[in-house]
This record gives C-alpha cells, structure tokens and sequence, in this order.
C-alpha cells in the first residue's frame, strides 16, 4: 500500500516535498508553480469563496495539468491537491466533498476530524488521503480511519502547530504505522528535508517557506514580515481561532493586541472565505519556528532549484560521513 501511494506521488517529483496548503496564501497559481518545479502542491478548499468556485479552480487546474502534460517531452507535473476541513463549523464540507470525487483530486488532506467518509470517497477513485495530527492519540484515530498517510505537525509548525519533537513523534509512530509520513514544523531548507528522511519520514511538509515567494497570494507587508523576523518572534496559543497555533507577533501587534494579554474564546473558528472578516486570519499572520532562515522573496521554481543544491549537498555530505565511519 505505501510502495503504490509513494509511486503515484512521488515518479514526477524533484524533491520529496509537499507545499502546505494555507488559507489565503495558497492559490491556482501557487499550485501550479509548485507543481512545474516538481512538488506538491495544494490548497485549502476555501480559499475558494464558494464552491462554484472551487470547481471552476479544479477545472483550471485539471486542464493545464493535461494541456502542459501532453505536451512535455521529459518529466509531467507535479500531483497536486486540497486541503478540506473536516470539523461540524465547515458549511460547505459536503459539496466540497463532492466537488473532490467529481474531479478525482489526487490526494486530500484532512484536518480537524477523524477522516472516515473521506477515505472511502477518495480511495473509491484511487486517490490518497493524509490527515494533519499533533498526537499519538490523533494518529491513531486517523490510521483507525484508513489513511494513507500521516501528517506529524511538530513543535514550531506554522499554523495550527502541535508540541512534539519530530524525533519522538517520528520514531514513536514508526512503530505500530508502516504507512507515508510526513514530516511537518520548521523546516525551511534542502539539509532539513534531507533530516526529515534521515528520521524516517517520506516528505517533508513545508509552509511558511513558500510564503515569500511570488506566487504566494500574500500580502506584501507579511512577506516582508517573514524576512524581518526570527524564531524569537513567534507566538503559541489558541486566542485567535480555539486551536494552538503559532503566529507572528509583529503582526498582532500591528492588529492592536497585546501579544501578552490575548483573550481565549475556546471556541474553534473555521474562515469560510477569504473575504470574511476575521482578525484571526487576515489580520494576524501566521508562521512556524523556522521563519529565521527566509532571507528573500524569490519565484517558486528559483527556491525549488535553491532547495535542490542544498538537499542534494546535505545527502552528498551525509554519504561522505557514513563512508568514514564505515572505514
């Protein structure tokens, strides 16, 4: 099962990377840029505003992905895929359910839920399903679903980041899942992907990265927000949308908060569109512990080429230290 997932994903990739849907931030373009550099891309089911939209979004990328497909002599694009909230306070969660067999979406991401109906619509097709999980507890309840892969959302993730060390999370999972995992929180880098294999994950998940480039439906100011700040900027909590999240300070500054006196509601809120006022969202920006290591905005295919030479490097170093101690 995991050799067949990995082969469907992974024969038209550059980098065993996934680019991490984020609400706003991840569009057609941004999808399709990481898909023509040669990794995954996806998006949240709502950043389209509604689900007619979100159909008209599939089309687009349906289309190109057999126009520019057909008409590659060499490697085809990237798989690509979305992100669909799970969670009771998501309105559209069954046409957008529908949307996503009707267009056969390669692979879908869940969150905030156990994805049992999502595993049978999906596989029913032959796509493939990861859910987002911060705990042993959560990995367990989406394996007991049928997912074919996990996404361990470590310490230090941009979003709604969990509190566990990668190398326990990892090595801990490994021992009762031998299905896809993929490594999720503060990995910015080609040597950081080249770790995240090293500790047994399949892909690396990286968000926060990919904001400063200029594919990303970002605002100026929050890219620019990125290069400025470091890990010491980033703030854990559930005031601003009822899940643990990390985000950057600056920003709920700039919103008029106090960073250090922020009101807890308990409550989860789930943004059903881009237009829809939430401080939470448009006005406070999110990202993960490894902001430190964005130093510039740059095309999607230039960072993909960037993040290459270092993976590549990090794997050459890694084979180079294996052969001496081997000696």
């Amino acid at each position: 099962m995991k050799a067949d997932v990995l082969k469907k994903l992974k024969d038209d990739l550059t980098l065993p990377v996934i680019v991490a849907p984020m609400f706003i931030v991840s569009k057609t373009e941004m999808v399709l840029a990481s898909m023509r550099a040669g990794v995954i891309g996806t998006f949240p089911t709502l950043n389209a505003r509604t689900n007619e939209e979100l159909e008209q979004w599939f089309e687009h990328i349906t289309q190109t992905v057999e126009e520019e497909n057909k008409a590659a002599e060499g490697r085809k694009l990237a798989p690509w895929g979305v992100n669909l909230i799970v969670h009771h306070t998501n309105p559209r969660y069954e046409e957008d359910l529908a949307s996503i067999k009707k267009y056969k979406v390669p692979l879908v991401i869940t969150s905030l839920g156990k994805p049992v109906k999502e595993v049978e619509v999906v596989h029913e097709y032959g796509g493939a399903v990861f859910s987002d999980v911060i705990s042993i507890k959560h990995a367990k309840k989406a394996i007991e679903a049928g997912v074919d892969g996990l996404i361990l959302v470590c310490n230090g993730a941009g979003g709604h980041g969990g509190t566990l060390n990668p190398f326990a999370f990892v090595a801990e999972i490994r021992e009762f899942f031998d299905g896809v995992i993929i490594l999720s929180g503060t990995i910015s880098n080609g040597q950081e992907i080249a770790a995240a294999q090293m500790l047994g994950a399949d892909f690396a998940y990286m968000g926060t990265r990919f904001i400063a480039t200029d594919e990303a439906n970002a605002a100026e100011g929050y890219k620019d927000m990125l290069i400025q700040s470091t890990a010491h900027d980033i703030l854990y909590t559930d005031a601003l949308s009822g899940v643990r999240a990390n985000y950057l300070i600056p920003s709920i500054e700039r919103a008029g908060y106090d960073p250090n006196h922020l009101e807890k509601t308990g409550e989860i809120k789930v943004v059903h569109s881009e237009n829809e006022k939430s401080k939470a969202w448009k006005d406070i920006w999110s990202a993960g512990q490894g902001v430190g290591s964005i130093k510039d905005v740059k095309p999607i295919a230039e960072l993909v080429g960037t993040l290459r030479e270092e993976y590549a490097e990090a794997i050459k170093k890694m084979n180079e230290q294996s052969a001496i101690l081997v000696k």
